[in-house]
């Protein structure tokens, strides 16, 4: 059995020498053998690193929430002004990745427009690039979707806390009043002895301060069920915008289909314009066929007539 013997080097030597032979010096060929082992970065277009961007904000917001969570959800631990804070902070944040993914989209779309022709026809060789792009800006959209969903829980949670604080303090505010009422009867009653002038003013100074009482808890009262109906409102507001937002992301998927089967529809039509060109080359072909064929039997009839 015959001993395996490694020609590597002597291959090297080969390959070296034929680069050399062709007019490669010695820090041309080092930087083309470096180029080979050290791969150069590739360049990252602006939409890739666009999303890469939207994506990682959308990730920050991700981690934010759970992090301000108790914050914003339990009344104890923050005050009011803090949780609008957050509120406001996270809806400006979803509204400037909502606005990157519209210009996502348009970047989409005029590159898709640019793609086709002067008569319409679309570029076949830039098809598979743009639909990575519409699947890039659907998962990004489905990302955003679920964070925006995980912060319209916890406004449901903070709006519901609201309304179950207002109502023991509107029962309460009902059953002072009525307190008040009843409080009030008594004073109501004909005084029964008319010398006493003093004891006459301070009842009358009496049921004027308690008219104003039953005024003010009125008053109070009805800015309750205001800010009741107002808190409510809200509630219902927001989960119209999560079934908003739920309705936007099937609309997406549904799009994202449609586009599939406008492509695959594309290519259908393309087919379909080869296989009648063919058929209109080989109907010419039959055509030039048959006229050839009637004149060769025009002439040998001429010619066997003649012949005769």
């Amino acid at each position: 059995m015959s001993r395996i013997r490694d020609r590597t080097e002597d291959f090297k030597d080969a390959v070296r020498q034929s680069a050399i032979s062709s007019g490669f010096n010695e820090a041309k060929l080092a930087a083309i053998m470096a180029s080979f082992i050290i791969h150069k970065p590739r360049q990252t277009s602006p939409f890739t690193k666009s999303a890469l961007k939207t994506l990682e904000s959308i990730e920050a917001l991700d981690q934010f929430l759970p992090k301000h969570r108790k914050d914003y959800v339990d009344r104890h631990r923050t005050t009011e002004q803090e949780r609008d804070s957050i509120e406001h902070e996270v809806t400006a944040f979803v509204k400037a990745c909502k606005d990157q993914i519209d210009i996502l989209k348009n970047c989409i779309n005029d590159e898709e427009a640019s793609s086709k022709g002067w008569l319409g026809i679309r570029d076949t060789s830039n098809v598979d690039t743009i639909a990575h792009k519409h699947g890039v800006v659907l998962i990004i959209s489905e990302k955003l979707h679920s964070v925006t969903a995980q912060f319209d829980q916890m406004r449901a949670v903070r709006f519901q806390d609201a309304i179950n604080r207002a109502m023991p303090r509107r029962k309460l505010k009902k059953s002072v009043n009525s307190n008040s009422a009843d409080a009030s009867k008594p004073y109501n009653m004909e005084p029964t002895d008319t010398k006493d002038i003093q004891h006459e003013s301070l009842r009358v100074k009496q049921e004027l301060l308690d008219d104003e009482t039953r005024a003010l808890q009125m008053e109070l009262s009805s800015l309750l069920d205001a800010a009741q109906q107002t808190e409510t409102k809200m509630v219902e507001m927001s989960a119209l915008n999560h079934l908003m937002s739920t309705h936007v992301l099937q609309q997406a998927q549904q799009i994202e289909h449609l586009y599939d089967q406008a492509v695959e529809a594309t290519k259908n039509v393309e087919l379909g314009n080869k296989e009648l060109s063919q058929a209109i080359q080989r109907n010419s072909g039959s055509r030039t066929f048959l006229v050839l064929f009637f004149l060769v039997l025009t002439f040998s009839i001429l010619f066997l007539d003649w012949y005769n």
